[in-house]
């Protein structure tokens, strides 16, 4: 691997670039279908991750990817979409939340395919829901963001106000450059998933369809991850806010047979 790009076929194994997390009941495995991310008994009681990425111990002025590049990975799970309990995805963030080290917190900004199970319910766009397998696009560190941060909390209690949500929250929505797409396709079956990410647009697309292109791209540098866990989040405009963790009596997976993140041009 280098900042130039990364082609991985994961029945080889992984290699010294790769970072791998193992918490609660978190297990990586190497088979020949791949990588798998599994959790194999996770409990409401304690947070289990599997994952693995390329930025634990960086700081984030370090972290490798910057546009343009386009990053491909061929993917299933064990569960469909509704089923499938916790969070899991993969593609790029800037792991505001201090996850991965001691760096300091951070607006977030990811672009990633993004599954969240149905305790959650995160409307980052107000026409999708709250939950589900989809392609997702957050820049909360862009000039018209950071104004309009100062503002969420004077006018949270008018997000209420059935007439004032929309407005108000499309308002966040254009400055964060939110995108949320519901993807239309089974979670247990192989499919290739396309993350083309160039400086002033972003397209995701699944088995070569598109099905999303974006006129706002986050400017990086991000980490790129691959995860599955077992918390989930609830989050509305006007202030609620619940985080927790699901108890999983089976076995799920995430498996990722081969990826690539290359430069790529428009």
């Amino acid at each position: 691997m280098s900042r130039l790009g990364v082609h991985a076929r994961f029945a080889r194994g992984l290699n010294s670039h790769w970072r791998q997390t193992e918490r609660g009941a978190g297990r990586i495995r190497i088979g020949g279908d791949g990588l798998r991310l599994g959790n194999d008994a996770a409990s409401a009681r304690g947070y289990t991750n599997a994952q693995i990425d390329d930025y634990q111990g960086l700081a984030r002025r370090d972290f490798r990817w910057r546009p343009p590049l386009r990053f491909t990975a061929r993917a299933r799970f064990s569960h469909n979409s509704g089923t499938l309990t916790g969070t899991a995805g993969f593609g790029f963030w800037n792991d505001p939340f201090r996850m991965s080290g001691l760096r300091p917190p951070a607006l977030p900004q990811a672009l990633w395919f993004f599954y969240a199970g149905p305790d959650a319910d995160m409307r980052l766009a107000p026409e999708q829901p709250g939950w589900g397998w989809k392609a997702s696009l957050l820049d909360a560190c862009t000039p018209r963001f950071l104004v309009w941060a100062p503002l969420l909390a004077l006018t949270a209690p008018l997000m209420r106000i059935p007439p004032l949500t929309g407005l108000l929250w499309r308002a966040v929505q254009q400055a964060a450059g939110i995108a949320d797409l519901q993807l239309p396709v089974s979670m247990r079956d192989w499919h290739i998933y396309t993350i083309d990410w160039q400086c002033e647009r972003v397209r995701f697309s699944v088995d070569g369809r598109l099905l999303k292109e974006i006129s706002h791209a986050p400017a990086g540098p991000l980490g790129l991850v691959l995860w599955l866990d077992n918390q989930y989040l609830q989050i509305a405009p006007w202030g609620h806010f619940r985080w927790g963790m699901v108890a999983k009596e089976a076995p799920q997976w995430l498996e990722i047979d081969w990826l690539a993140v290359e430069s790529a041009s428009a």
